[in-house]
């Protein structure tokens, strides 16, 4: 593995296709690094989607105009995601997907493109819960994660151990998932936001919903990425 090189950061920007390994196989991840990146955002997508999903990658797209580099990540193998049974243990393994996630952000830790740059998450339905484990089992590594469509709550008791600042995102018609984050927010000590955007389902299909995730989490990566806030802060804007 190449080793670390703070320079590579402001210079040419960087998009390839990267393996990250993992005991005898790799993740397949799409990284992006814009020049003078401020920070890293890894993206941790939902049961029955993948690094290339059109929400993900939009939302992606807007961080890079924003200067941050993107690592959209398969969590499963290929051979994992071919002998998957239809029941989706693996899916919905959320142990499993956060370790999946630290060995992606142990190797971002470890590039030369991306060594200095600080770590955010943006987790998308279970991808939401793996983020929050993995970010409660090394919070010293995570800056700031966004969560969108999420379900926090089955991070269960890793919830309290979340130092990073969260931001839950939610549409308005996901009646039952504003509960189960309204519900999991108890739980956390970490500053923590959750907003609802009207007239949204779950997959924010409709006309500038997304956007407006996008809008969303790019402010809070903007204003958390570089340092830690106070921890304790918790707001909820309907």
């Amino acid at each position: 593995m190449a080793s670390p090189n703070p320079e590579t950061n402001a210079s040419a920007p960087i998009e390839q296709s990267v393996p990250i390994p993992i005991d005898h196989a790799a993740l397949q991840g799409d990284l992006h690094v814009p020049a003078g990146a401020l920070g890293l955002v890894i993206f941790a997508h939902g049961s029955g989607s993948s690094r290339r999903s059109p929400r993900n990658r939009y939302v992606a797209r807007v961080l890079q105009e924003h200067a941050f580099g993107t690592l959209l990540l398969d969590l499963l193998t290929v051979r994992e995601e071919q002998t998957e049974s239809p029941a989706g243990e693996l899916r919905f393994n959320i142990g499993l997907l956060a370790e999946r996630l630290l060995r992606a952000t142990a190797w971002a830790r470890e590039s030369r493109y991306t060594s200095t740059l600080p770590i955010g998450y943006f987790g998308a339905s279970t991808g939401s819960a793996a983020a929050l484990v993995a970010a409660a089992r090394q919070p010293e590594n995570i800056r700031a994660i966004v969560s969108r469509g999420g379900r926090p709550d089955l991070a269960g008791p890793y919830l309290p151990n979340v130092q990073a600042p969260t931001l839950l995102i939610v549409g308005g018609d996901d009646t039952v998932v504003i509960r189960l984050n309204e519900e999991a927010m108890q739980h956390m000590v970490a500053e923590t936001k959750l907003e609802i955007i009207p007239g949204a389902t779950h997959l924010f299909e409709e006309p500038g919903t997304l956007e407006k995730v996008a809008q969303l989490a790019t402010v809070w990566f903007v204003q958390h990425m570089r340092t830690l806030t106070n921890r304790g802060r918790k707001s909820a804007h309907p």
